[in-house]
């Protein structure tokens, strides 16, 4: 696997920590385990989807913390003595970390049919929307002097 670095790119950079952090970690991407699809929703909604077959709501957990969506899957251990012949389901236990971007929340996470759904929302502060601001003037209005009116309309003579 070929590692890029990054360093030359932040020597004059300064506050840029979180988007070096977000180049490593792409760059050092683990397994493809488990698979997942992102979807767009909505104009501020995302919905990640995670197959995770074989786990139960108390085997998965979801947190968030510093921008940062982490699902941990931990398979329970199962009772059966049975000899499994052939595992085409894998079972075994995962960590899935996702950047968020700012303002981004999670709303919800629910385990349906072998895939978790995780509801994303942007929600932004009041205070960092885009609003119109009025232009007002502070100037007194310039009027023109008796007469200056009269000498620009052209006179019609009869």
């Amino acid at each position: 696997m070929t590692t890029y670095d990054f360093a030359p790119l932040f020597r004059t950079a300064i506050g840029f920590d979180r988007l070096a952090r977000l180049a490593t970690a792409a760059a050092s991407e683990g397994s493809g385990y488990p698979p997942y699809n992102i979807e767009k929703t909505a104009e501020d909604s995302y919905r990640l989807t995670m197959a995770v077959a074989g786990f139960g709501p108390g085997d998965i957990d979801v947190t968030v913390e510093d921008n940062t969506l982490t699902v941990t899957g931990r398979a329970a251990g199962n009772g059966s003595p049975a000899k499994v012949l052939y595992r085409g389901i894998a079972g075994r236990a995962f960590e899935r970390r996702f950047a968020l971007a700012d303002h981004i929340v999670v709303e919800s996470a629910a385990l349906e049919n072998g895939l978790l759904h995780v509801g994303l929302k942007r929600v932004v502060p009041e205070q960092l929307k885009p609003r119109r601001i009025a232009v007002t003037s502070t100037a007194p209005a310039v009027s023109a002097p008796a007469g200056a009116n009269d000498a620009a309309q052209p006179s019609v003579a009869a």
